[in-house]
């Protein structure tokens, strides 16, 4: 049974120790691929590595993407200077366009000290290269949706991609959907506060189809219940499977199926 772990930090220094064998597992498990976003511009050569370290079939295909996220933004390195952090890295995303299958994890996030402003500035600025690139794009939300589809349609942007660590109303869910993105599912869905975003999973699946979810881990973040204070790994992706199956009544082999055909539609892989 074939999954796709569709936002997954293995680079993460939390996995050093045994991050090969950590892949293999997955990869016994059924996990055939996952994708790794960008965060930050020092970030993008390991990226690379790591795609080209791990290219065996012992290990899950890995998909990488290039962002800037705004959790790893700071005033030092914005303050005057965001012209030349986004010139970097277009020239980044441009060079290594046949390595990446999207633009991100860029977004917004209500809770950081950066100014909300200067966060929409590099987010267009992304949306900007997704475009000329034909990228789809992760993107990040927190507190944020209602001012990030704000800035999708104003610049009107038709390339889809994923909506990482989706919750939401229906409403919410609908307006992305229709934006040619799908939903990604992880462990929160596993948490009795999760109750909301389930309801509205399961009419998004009954009034939408099952074209829009897929699966994440979000490791080595995001644990899911009952491993609460442990490291979140790709290996629970079937968990993440089983979750969501029963949340919308279906059994676990199609979770698996429609999830995966739903990121190859939206992600095409690299042949490089």
């Amino acid at each position: 049974m074939p999954f796709i772990d569709c936002h997954c930090h293995i680079d993460s220094p939390a996995f050093d120790v045994d991050r090969a064998q950590v892949l293999k597992n997955a990869k016994a498990l059924g996990v055939e691929q996952m994708m790794i976003p960008g965060l930050h511009l020092s970030q993008f050569s390991e990226l690379l590595s790591l795609k080209n370290d791990y290219s065996g079939t012992a290990y899950p295909r890995l998909d990488i993407a290039f962002g800037l996220h705004p959790y790893f933004l700071s005033e030092n390195n914005i303050a005057g200077n965001i012209e030349h952090l986004l010139s970097k890295f277009c020239k980044y995303c441009t060079q290594y366009e046949s390595s990446i299958v999207a633009i991100g994890e860029a977004g917004l996030d209500a809770k950081t000290p950066i100014d909300m402003q200067d966060q929409i500035a590099i987010l267009v600025a992304q949306i900007d290269v997704a475009k000329v690139l034909g990228k789809p794009i992760v993107l990040h939300h927190r507190q944020s949706h209602n001012e990030l589809i704000r800035v999708l349609k104003q610049k009107k942007f038709t390339g889809g991609g994923l909506i990482h660590a989706f919750s939401g109303s229906f409403e919410i869910a609908k307006t992305y959907v229709d934006m040619g993105f799908v939903l990604g599912i992880g462990g929160t869905i596993t948490y009795d506060r999760s109750q909301k975003t389930r309801k509205t999973l399961r009419r998004v699946y009954e009034e939408l189809g099952d074209e829009h979810l897929v699966l994440e881990t979000d490791s080595p973040d995001m644990p899911l219940f009952g491993f609460q204070g442990q490291r979140n790994s790709p290996e629970r992706i079937p968990l993440v499977a089983k979750a969501l199956s029963r949340v919308l009544a279906v059994d676990i082999e199609h979770i698996a199926l429609s999830t995966s055909k739903n990121y190859s539609r939206v992600f095409s892989s690299p042949t490089s």
